[in-house]
């Protein structure tokens, strides 16, 4: 894999270390667009908030559109001492053991976060109001959900947001966090720093399947004729060997729609002669697909993204394609990203911005 420089820029690396300390939990954002909203005025953004959305808007506005989702998974307290994994609650998703969910998930969720740190805090303030550690994980077999037994939040009311203790950490050559997607919004407010001129777009509650409707409101009352977004977030892999094979992740399309051809191939040239290494993560999942099926095993998803959600549900009045970081330890406080990779997540975002 080529050297795509080893250090990065010391004000983003700082931004970053800001945001991610900021609590947004999915479903329980507004504190953290307080954040952005400062952050982004600071650097000159005229800056919008709608339900759902926090719009920045450089000189020329429709010369550049990037997106980036803000909301980070979390618990919400549902009852005296009792918690739940807050992207399902968010989604109104009642029954997590049906057509829903599937339990293969939930048992992924069960295991990811014992023993992890977390906080309540205010949902529109950001007011810290305790700590906590969860203990244990389970479904409830009479209720059919996930729910979490936490220590230290006994005193906490229904409806507040349990986000998790997190840093951002520096070893290896590596950021570690949960990065997802975060390193996103870092990267779009970063961009103003630079002369950003164009429209950046923070959605709420990506992670519950709603973001693409607040974004869709926004340009069915100010989207021209040509919509050309670029979708950004992270994009996981098994492990850090897999994640090194490439810079940057790119996709033709998800498990919702095809994306916009002509600014996927000009995002493909793009890297071609800026010689920045990608990988298509559809055909990525299709080739492990071909793979599963000779063992026997049933095939992954393509995935759902906020762009394909939108585009499928525009009627050709959004559309667009995605740029991505190569990450590992998805959903994870250890989910990590190659200083290469965000260096050239960082250098894409600028020539496709021309600043």
């Amino acid at each position: 894999m080529q050297d795509n420089n080893t250090k990065l820029d010391n004000d983003f690396i700082d931004l970053l270390k800001l945001l991610i300390r900021q609590p947004s939990v999915v479903g329980a954002e507004h504190s953290f667009f307080r954040i952005l909203q400062r952050e982004l005025e600071e650097r000159g953004a005229k800056v919008t908030w709608y339900e759902g959305l926090l719009v920045a808007q450089g000189s020329d506005p429709m010369s550049t559109m990037f997106s980036a989702h803000i909301d980070r998974h979390g618990l919400v307290c549902t009852g005296p001492n009792e918690f739940q994994y807050a992207a399902f609650v968010s989604a109104n998703k009642t029954d997590l053991l049906n057509n829903s969910v599937s339990e293969e998930l939930m048992s992924k969720v069960t295991e990811r976060f014992h023993h992890e740190a977390i906080y309540a805090y205010e949902p529109w303030s950001g007011v810290y109001r305790g700590k906590g550690v969860i203990n244990h994980a389970y479904i409830c077999e009479f209720r059919n959900n996930l729910i979490f037994e936490v220590d230290g939040l006994e005193g906490v009311v229904a409806g507040t947001p349990i986000a998790f203790k997190d840093q951002l950490t520096i070893k290896d050559q590596r950021l570690e966090g949960q990065l997802d997607n975060v390193i996103s919004a870092a990267a779009l407010v970063h961009l103003f720093d630079h002369g950003f001129k164009g429209t950046a777009f923070f959605t709420a509650q990506e992670e519950a399947g709603k973001s693409w409707r607040y974004l869709l409101e926004w340009f069915r009352r100010f989207g021209g004729s040509t919509n050309r977004l670029f979708v950004v977030d992270t994009s996981p892999f098994p492990d850090t060997q897999a994640a090194n094979e490439q810079l940057l992740v790119l996709r033709e399309k998800d498990a919702n729609a095809s994306f916009n051809k002509d600014s996927t191939q000009a995002l493909e040239a793009l890297c071609q002669q800026h010689r920045i290494s990608y990988l298509y993560k559809n055909r990525y999942v299709e080739a492990e697909n071909t793979k599963r099926a000779a063992l026997g095993q049933p095939p992954s998803s393509l995935g759902s993204t906020e762009l394909g959600r939108i585009i499928s549900a525009s009627n050709g009045l959004v559309d667009g394609t995605t740029i991505q970081i190569p990450t590992t330890g998805y959903h994870t406080m250890h989910e990590s990203a190659s200083i290469d990779s965000v260096n050239a997540f960082l250098n894409t975002l600028k020539i496709l911005s021309n600043i």
